[in-house]
C-alpha cells in the first residue's frame, strides 16, 4: 500500500507541474480525491486489510491526502494569481486617455416656445389650467355654441372614438373644452390660459398635422371689452417677438366669440417690409380671438348681462415655426438629432 500511495502522490505532483489553468486543476482534483478517485479507491480497500494493520494503513492514507491537498492548494493559489494578472492586463483602463464625449440633451423647440408663452401670460397674472384630451361633444362643440352642421363636426375633421346619436366621445379638436370646464366650476373673475394637445383629421401638406399643440386664453370679468383684448395681444406680441413688433386685428367669425378677429403681428424677419416668410405682406397671422359669445357664458352658468370676457387661441406649432423659421411642421416630430441639437 505504501508504494501505491507514493505512486499516486508522485503522479499527482507530476500532473500539477504541467497544469496551466483552473479547469485542468479541477480535473486532477477529481481524478485523485473525487468520489471515485484514486485515493478514495485505496481507502475503500481498507476492509481487506488485517485489523491490526488498519491503523498504520489509515495513517499512511491520511498523510498522502494531506500532501496531495497541500500541493493542490499551492497550485490553485498560483493559478488564481496568474488568472488575476491576465484579467488585469486584458481589462486595463488607460486613465491618460481623454474621456468619452458626453452628448447633452436640450428642450424641444416647441417646449421652448410653449414655456416662453406661458411665462409671458403668467407674468400678466394668468393661471395655467389643464383639461382632458378625450372629450364629449358637449364640451368640445355644444357648450361653445358650435352647431351640428358646423364643418368642424364632420368626420373628416374630428376624430370620433364613439359614434352614437346621443353621446359621442371624441379627441378634442381645440383646448377650449378646458375653458368651459373652468367656467362651470369657477365664478368670475377668471383669467386663465390652457396649453395642450389637440387632434384633427388634417395632414394634407407640410403646414398641417393630425396632432398639434394649442394655447388658449380666457378672461371673464365685469367691464371687459375689445380694448382689453387689443392691449393684451399687443403686450404679448412685443414680449414674444421684440419691442418693435406691432399687432393688427382683422374681422373674422368664430361661433364661440362675438365679435371675432384674426390677430396679425409684424413679421419679425423683415420688420414689416415684406419677405419670403410673410409672403411679401409684412404681416404674419398668429392667432384668433374675440369677445366671448354671451351664449357660451350662459351655457356655463355665468350671467352675460353682468359679465363679459375675451378669448384667444394660437397654435404653438405655428408660433414655433415662425419663431425659428421652420418651413415644414413635420420636421420637429421626426426625432432627427441633427435638427434637435440646434436648440441646445
Amino acid at each position: 500500500m505504501q508504494q501505491t500511495l507514493k505512486a499516486i502522490v508522485d503522479n499527482c505532483i507530476k500532473e500539477l507541474g504541467t497544469c496551466n489553468d483552473l479547469s485542468a486543476l479541477n480535473t486532477i482534483k477529481v481524478k485523485v480525491l473525487g468520489k471515485n478517485g484514486e485515493l478514495t479507491q485505496v481507502l475503500r480497500g481498507m476492509k481487506d486489510i488485517a485489523p491490526d494493520e488498519r491503523p498504520k494503513a489509515g495513517k499512511l492514507i491520511n498523510e498522502a491526502r494531506e500532501q496531495i491537498e497541500k500541493e493542490i492548494d499551492q497550485k490553485e493559489n498560483v493559478l488564481n494569481e496568474l488568472e488575476l494578472q491576465k484579467r488585469l492586463e486584458n481589462e486595463r483602463v488607460d486613465i491618460t486617455l481623454p474621456s468619452a464625449k458626453v452628448s447633452h440633451g436640450a428642450l424641444h423647440p416647441q417646449t421652448i416656445v410653449r414655456n416662453k408663452i406661458i411665462d409671458i401670460f403668467t407674468s400678466m397674472g394668468y393661471s395655467v389650467e389643464d383639461g382632458p384630451e378625450i372629450e364629449t361633444e358637449y364640451y368640445n362643440f355644444e357648450a361653445l355654441n358650435i352647431p351640428d352642421d358646423h364643418p368642424s363636426k364632420d368626420m373628416q375633421d374630428t376624430f370620433f372614438i364613439t359614434d352614437s346619436m346621443r353621446y359621442n366621445i371624441i379627441l378634442r379638436s381645440q383646448t377650449s373644452n378646458t375653458q368651459i370646464r373652468v367656467m362651470e366650476k369657477t365664478k368670475p373673475p377668471i383669467k386663465m390660459i390652457n396649453p395642450g394637445r389637440v387632434y384633427r383629421c388634417d395632414d394634407i401638406d407640410a403646414t398641417h398635422s393630425p396632432m398639434f399643440h394649442q394655447i388658449e386664453g380666457l378672461v371673464v370679468d365685469k367691464g371687459i371689452n375689445m380694448s382689453d383684448l387689443n392691449g393684451t395681444l399687443g403686450a404679448f406680441v412685443k414680449e414674444l417677438f421684440g419691442s418693435k413688433a406691432r399687432t393688427r386685428l382683422r374681422p373674422s367669425f368664430f361661433p364661440f366669440t362675438e365679435p371675432s378677429v384674426e390677430a396679425d403681428a409684424t413679421c419679425p424677419f423683415c420688420d414689416n417690409k415684406g419677405c419670403r416668410v410673410c409672403k411679401g405682406t409684412g404681416w404674419i397671422e398668429i392667432l384668433g380671438a374675440g369677445m366671448v359669445n354671451p351664449k357660451v357664458l350662459t351655457n356655463c352658468g355665468i350671467d352675460s348681462d353682468v359679465f363679459t370676457g375675451f378669448a384667444f387661441g394660437m397654435g404653438v406649432d405655428r408660433i414655433t415655426n415662425i419663431f425659428y423659421g421652420i418651413t415644414d411642421c413635420r420636421i420637429p416630430f421626426e426625432n432627427d438629432i441633427r435638427f434637435l441639437k440646434q436648440f441646445r
